[in-house]
């Protein structure tokens, strides 16, 4: 997928600015190439949620790949993931405002051929969608979006969503397409047993629902955490006689070194289809920054922050050391990021670590969303950090 070239600037040797964020391009094929076996052997779509990394280079090797689309969160996402060739997009989300309303049908317009969806979970956004797009001579086709109670969007019942997709059915410009939810947004200490009734529960409605939809029936979830859990009920339950699943992860592209390795570490150990395909996920988005002051024996200031890389689910903590090109000894727990500020990172330090100014540290991270959403541009990287490409981003 990835080719390598000569010539290119090396991040280790100060040839591009830091601190920068960096992909490994054999990580990120692997990831990419893992998901869609595992969808693929599991007889389900994979449409990844590509609000992860907003980056169109990204969006078309996955396509490339196979997958059957491109999630996004909101109409300015759409378009895009339109605009650089993708040719389905899910827009896990209800589509609501005058404006946004309006560049969805421009983009039907511009692009013909590409097939989009949006979510509904009410009557009046249903009947105001309706109105608006029967006005432009357009169909725009829709999911009916189950929720839970104190969760975010979505009907809070499964009565209420059939009501809705009956009225759905008999509304003018809208064709309702099928049911999508999303598991991720129960918690507690073992969220499993909710998520398998909630999931149940969403098979049992897509049969009721059946009658409303012509042709193939689309049952949709799964996110990056339970996206097993999801293929095992669903596949398992009774469903319309023509019901295509889909899984939505989206963090799988660069996975982490923190939530999502524990989220990846628990799934593999109660799936074994995920481990029989081979191989797992493996981190690909790292942080390389310099270590700017060392003005205490056992602290470290190095040149990223808040601005750089996410922290709402554990800081950004050193995986590499360098110095003038050549790796050092990095003992677990010698350096540690105990703090962050818009533009600092503390870094807590053993007093026999041999850290300089000047010297490079690689950071992974968790969550990759968020540090996604602070660059314009990173870059693909090869294993000695020779600079690829430079993907642009479009947050």
């Amino acid at each position: 997928m990835f080719a390598p070239e000569t010539g290119y600037a090396n991040v280790l040797r100060e040839e591009a600015c830091l601190p920068a964020a960096v992909i490994k391009a054999s990580a990120l094929e692997n990831n990419i190439l893992w998901m869609q076996r595992y969808a693929d052997k599991r007889g389900v779509s994979l449409a990844p949620h590509g609000k992860t990394s907003m980056t169109p280079w990204i969006f078309r090797q996955q396509q490339k790949a196979g997958a059957w689309a491109i999630g996004v969160g909101s109409a300015w996402q759409a378009q895009a993931a339109m605009a650089c060739g993708i040719n389905r997009v899910l827009m896990a989300n209800q589509l609501v405002g005058k404006a946004n309303m309006a560049l969805v049908s421009q983009l039907k317009k511009q692009y013909p051929d590409t097939d989009i969806l949006c979510l509904v979970d009410s009557l009046d956004n249903a009947r105001t969608l309706a109105a608006f797009f029967s006005e432009r001579q357009q169909t725009l086709d829709v999911l009916i979006e189950l929720g839970v109670s104190g969760g975010r969007c979505g009907c809070r019942t499964a009565d209420e969503a059939l009501a809705l997709a009956g009225n759905v059915s008999q509304l003018p410009a809208l064709r309702l397409r099928g049911l999508e939810l999303y598991e991720g947004v129960l918690h507690g200490h073992d969220p499993q047993p909710q998520i398998e009734t909630l999931l149940r529960e969403a098979a049992d409605l897509a049969c009721r629902m059946e009658k409303y939809v012509d042709g193939e029936f689309i049952l949709t979830g799964a996110g990056t955490v339970w996206y097993d859990v999801v293929c095992n009920i669903w596949l398992a339950a009774e469903k319309p006689a023509h019901c295509r699943i889909v899984i939505r992860p989206g963090c799988y592209i660069t996975h982490d070194n923190g939530i999502y390795q524990q989220a990846q570490n628990e799934l593999m150990a109660r799936d074994s289809i995920a481990c029989d395909i081979g191989g797992n996920l493996a981190p690909a988005l790292e942080l390389v920054a310099m270590v700017q002051s060392v003005p205490e024996p056992s602290l470290a200031v190095v040149n990223f922050g808040k601005r750089d890389a996410a922290f709402d689910a554990g800081l950004p903590q050193p995986v590499a050391h360098y110095r003038e090109g050549k790796m050092l000894a990095l003992k677990f727990g010698a350096l540690t990021s105990t703090g962050i500020m818009d533009q600092h990172c503390m870094l807590q330090r053993e007093p026999e670590s041999d850290v300089s100014v000047g010297d490079i540290i690689i950071f992974g991270t968790s969550h990759p969303c968020l540090t996604f959403d602070k660059w314009k541009t990173l870059y693909l990287v090869d294993e000695n950090y020779n600079i690829l490409e430079s993907l642009d981003t479009v947050f």
